[in-house]
């Protein structure tokens, strides 16, 4: 089997890693086993972050829609049911969007969803 020396395409290789670990901390920049190891960690975060963005932003619209709904004299939960007898299908980043920006556009829902609720009848 010939022999393969790898010059060119180790370098290149060590460059590109190298300039991925740009800025970290101490010899996590520098030396190339550490750079890897951090580098791997980093995309590892990275990934992760990815989904954990769409768990915060949802919480984040939740307690949006919460507040506006209780200045509505409703509850999230209310809110949400109410919105779904009525038929109304948007969704937690809008109805947040419009809690935070259209406050008047969000009564008018909040008046519908409080109009189609459904109502409990305890039997007692």
């Amino acid at each position: 089997m010939p022999r393969v020396k790898r010059g060119t395409v180790r370098r290149a290789k060590r460059k590109k890693l190298l300039k991925r670990a740009k800025g970290f901390y101490a010899t996590k920049s520098k030396l190339y086993q550490a750079a890897q190891e951090a580098v791997d960690k980093a995309l590892n975060y990275a990934y992760a972050g990815r989904r954990r963005k769409k768990r915060d932003f949802r919480r984040v619209w939740v307690v949006r829609i919460n507040a506006a709904a209780h200045a509505n004299g409703l509850s999230y939960g209310q809110f949400i049911a109410g919105l779904k007898a009525a038929g109304v299908e948007l969704d937690r980043r809008s109805l947040a969007d419009l809690a935070v920006h259209h406050p008047t556009v969000f009564a008018g829902l909040a008046a519908k969803a409080q109009a189609a609720r459904p109502t409990r009848h305890h039997a007692a």
